[in-house]
């Protein structure tokens, strides 16, 4: 399967080929041919599968063929991301497969002055990204009309609800044509997800990435089985250990991520915590000093965990098995990348070992038990 058997024009074409993409991953093989067809999605495919290009591919064909001269250009297609990241790495996505069909986007987002974001707007944009808070700003001065759109996107739903941003979607929603096609992305599809997509969603069609299964080669992978109580001491103690300088430390909740960096700094450990109940300034401070090295820990949950891509990453370190067993295999694909060989250490209570046996079942191997450990 190429991308010319999904029927992409030439310049698409050729636009990946520029980027040496030529066989299209599932998600996009899936995907393409319906949203070509005018069918709305619903999507389940997680972070690096390729889902950006699944979407913006499309709608750039379907703009390209429906162009006007029309000046200025009024906004066709929205796509909502929960984050200033996320948004800038669409932004760029469409750049890279657009440059030579004379399609024009911008970018807004919340943090930094809205006035060149305004200007953009001002002098007209096929396409608009934007994360909900700043849009719904320059909505409510008159910056932003959404009356002509053909195109909504919802970009990682799970992750805007997780952020709380659920009341600025049921605000932007209502100012949508009716007559539209929405393409509707989540890593999940939980109850509050599907209730959601029930809302904006006409006679969609399903699109699914088997979840991973296969763990990284050059992962050593451990288990400590440990008393709950126990827990902060035995990540103190593993953390004496020389041999690691730089770890993301995975909970289950936000304020279980609170608490253990907390926990941390007080042990003279430099630890931030990272999850949906942070600030968007807070976010990228934190992952910018677990990048450039100034904070050894990153506590994260799992959905603000997402984006996270360090380079040269020893630890992950599960201070809580997920319930999900795929959910760890995510986890501990952020170590071990690019040929570089990675640590993943779990720690593991009474009540966690039902999730345990789910995890060894599905990477078809049972964990090494570290029994040498004073809390053990």
């Amino acid at each position: 399967m190429t991308f010319s058997n999904l029927r992409l024009i030439k310049p698409l074409v050729l636009a990946l080929d520029k980027k040496g993409y030529t066989t299209p991953t599932p998600i996009q093989e899936q995907s393409i041919p319906h949203i070509l067809a005018g069918k709305d999605i619903f999507g389940c495919a997680q972070t690096g599968t390729g889902k950006t290009a699944a979407f913006a591919l499309p709608i750039l064909q379907l703009l390209s063929e429906r162009k006007t001269n029309q000046n200025p250009r009024t906004i066709k297609a929205l796509i909502l991301a929960p984050t200033r990241e996320l948004a800038s790495q669409i932004s760029e996505n469409f750049a890279a497969y657009g440059y030579n069909l004379g399609i024009s986007h911008c970018t807004i987002f919340g943090g930094v002055s809205q006035g060149p974001q305004v200007n953009n707007l001002r002098r007209g944009v096929d396409v608009l990204i934007a994360t909900p808070g700043r849009l719904l700003d320059l909505m409510n001065q008159g910056f932003v009309k959404l009356n002509n759109i053909e195109f909504f996107v919802l970009d990682e739903a799970d992750r805007m609800l997780d952020m709380g941003f659920i009341n600025d979607i049921k605000k932007i929603i209502p100012k949508l044509p009716a007559k539209r096609q929405t393409l509707f992305f989540s890593a999940t599809a939980a109850p509050d997800i599907m209730k959601l997509a029930n809302t904006i969603l006409k006679d969609p069609v399903s699109v699914a990435v088997t979840p991973v299964s296969s763990t990284a080669t050059l992962v050593t992978q451990t288990v400590y089985y440990v008393k709950k109580e126990n827990k902060r001491l035995l990540l103190k103690h593993v953390l004496s250990n020389g041999k690691i300088e730089h770890a993301l430390v995975f909970t289950r909740t936000k304020r279980g991520a609170d608490k253990v960096a907390k926990d941390l700094n007080a042990m003279g450990v430099s630890a931030e915590a990272i999850h949906g109940n942070k600030s968007q300034g807070a976010r990228e401070r934190a992952l910018k000093g677990f990048k450039n090295r100034t904070i050894r820990i990153l506590v994260a949950t799992d959905i603000a965990s997402r984006g996270i891509d360090v380079d040269k990453l020893s630890h992950v370190i599960n201070y809580e098995i997920p319930e999900q067993a795929e959910t760890y295999v995510h986890r501990i694909g952020r170590t071990g990348r690019a040929g570089e060989s990675g640590v993943a250490m779990s720690f593991c209570t009474h009540e966690e070992m039902p999730y345990l046996k789910d995890i060894n079942k599905l990477i078809k191997k049972n964990i090494e038990v570290v029994s040498t450990h004073p809390f053990n």
